[in-house]
């Protein structure tokens, strides 16, 4: 079995106890406490200790969110904007330099700070429909596609905010970071 490392930064690590994003977009995001940290730690099975998914049994699969800069980046120069912050897509872990899409379904791995924590990369992360009262109109449709990975954390450890080594199964092509992905029609009648 083949292994890729890639050096990839993690720009920001968001852990926040509730939901933002409920309700009506025009009645605005709720004011929860929200924390960009230097590290987080990350329990096999249970998400990043904190947030609002941690041992959440509907979320067991999907408990951290993997996201791509540069995609934010291309959905900005798409729309005619300033650079997005990352924050507000509301991401655990935004990552620069790797390409998500390949990593459904794979288990990877991220060496931070002396640390690692591995993940099973689970679904995409669909954006809604808040993306375009958030970052701008259109955002919503733009980030289809490159919304980044669901992850469920396979193995516990910390993840740190700085330089980092993505550990693929499979090959990635950092150029396709900001790239939409889109998934395969269903043979299924």
């Amino acid at each position: 079995m083949s292994v890729y490392r890639y050096e990839v930064e993690i720009l920001h690590l968001l852990v926040s106890g509730q939901h933002a994003y409920f309700g009506r977009a025009r009645d605005g995001a709720a004011d929860v406490p929200t924390v960009d940290a230097g590290h987080v730690d990350v329990v096999a099975g249970k998400g990043i200790v904190g947030d609002r998914f941690f041992g959440k049994a509907a979320h067991m699969d999907a408990a951290v969110t993997v996201f791509a800069v540069e995609a934010l980046e291309a959905i900005a120069a798409e729309l005619g904007e300033d650079a997005f912050d990352p924050l507000l897509t509301r991401r655990n872990v935004v990552l620069r330099g790797a390409q998500l899409a390949p990593l459904i379904g794979q288990e990877f791995t991220l060496e931070s700070g002396g640390d690692q924590v591995t993940l099973r990369g689970g679904r995409p992360a669909h954006p809604c429909a808040w993306m375009d009262r958030m970052l701008a109109p259109g955002a919503h449709a733009a980030m289809r596609g490159r919304g980044g990975v669901r992850c469920q954390p396979v193995a516990s450890g910390a993840l740190h905010r700085g330089p980092a080594v993505l550990v693929s199964p499979v090959e990635l092509d950092p150029a396709q970071a900001g790239v939409p992905h889109r998934l395969k029609p269903s043979r299924l009648p």
